[in-house]
């Protein structure tokens, strides 16, 4: 099994839901949820970090165990910095420990409906000879049916075939990063950016788990569709 690194990025900065890595959801905190998850599907030998700039997700996190053996720098904290640079730096901080990883599991604390079989599947479709694994869902919108742009005379045209598609069910499925699992191999990250991957293998999630908790109406359906959800 290959060793593994599962990073929980979660800064302390929040403007669409202040505070909303501790801010319970369905009554656990949302970086809680997260770190529950990597405990349930995390090997032995592997380590799960918490990469967090906040003291107050910190004191969260050690009430389920030590996750966060080192701050991320406020320069990693900002509304710009990417996620790319988290992980490196989680990556570099660990080498300098003495621990080194083939491959690393991202998961957002803002994806709360995320099963534990979602990640599971994901990483069931890992393997050293690709880029990425990533969780994706259907697309709302497809080039081939019911996306469009514009010509250069301001005319709508079809984004991708002839148009002559009048079912969606025949238009080839196109899918969407849901932002709930990442599998990344190392090597390919310190090659490059995952804009860079070439090798990516989609792990299909449904619309209704693949919810990204970006403002307070997102908190509310997630919230709505997780009780139902737990209903018989």
């Amino acid at each position: 099994m290959a060793k593994t690194l599962w990073l929980i990025p979660a800064r302390g900065g929040s403007k669409g839901i202040p505070d909303k890595n501790v801010k319970p959801f369905c009554g656990i905190p949302l970086v809680s949820r997260a770190v529950g998850q990597a405990i349930k599907c995390a090997g032995r030998d592997d380590k799960i970090f918490v990469s967090t700039d906040s003291e107050k997700i910190r004191q969260t996190v050690a009430s389920i165990g030590d996750f966060v053996p080192f701050m991320r720098p406020d320069s990693l904290a900002t509304d710009t910095a990417s996620s790319y640079d988290v992980i490196i730096h989680a990556l570099d901080e660990f080498h300098k420990m003495g621990t080194d990883f083939e491959r690393v599991v991202l998961l957002q604390p803002t994806s709360p409906l995320r099963a534990t079989s979602d990640i599971l599947d994901a990483i069931s479709l890992w393997h050293p000879g690709i880029d990425m694994v990533v969780s994706v869902c259907e697309a709302g919108a497809n080039p081939y049916y019911n996306a469009f742009e514009t010509d250069e005379k301001g005319m709508l045209h079809i984004s991708k075939g002839d148009g002559k598609l009048t079912r969606r069910q025949d238009a080839p499925k196109v899918w969407e990063y849901n932002g709930a699992v990442y599998v990344m191999t190392v090597d390919s990250l310190r090659n490059g950016p995952l804009s860079s991957f070439k090798r990516i293998i989609p792990s299909p999630m449904p619309r209704q788990r693949s919810i990204d908790l970006d403002t307070p109406l997102d908190w509310q359906i997630a919230e709505i569709l997780m009780n139902s959800a737990k209903k018989p």
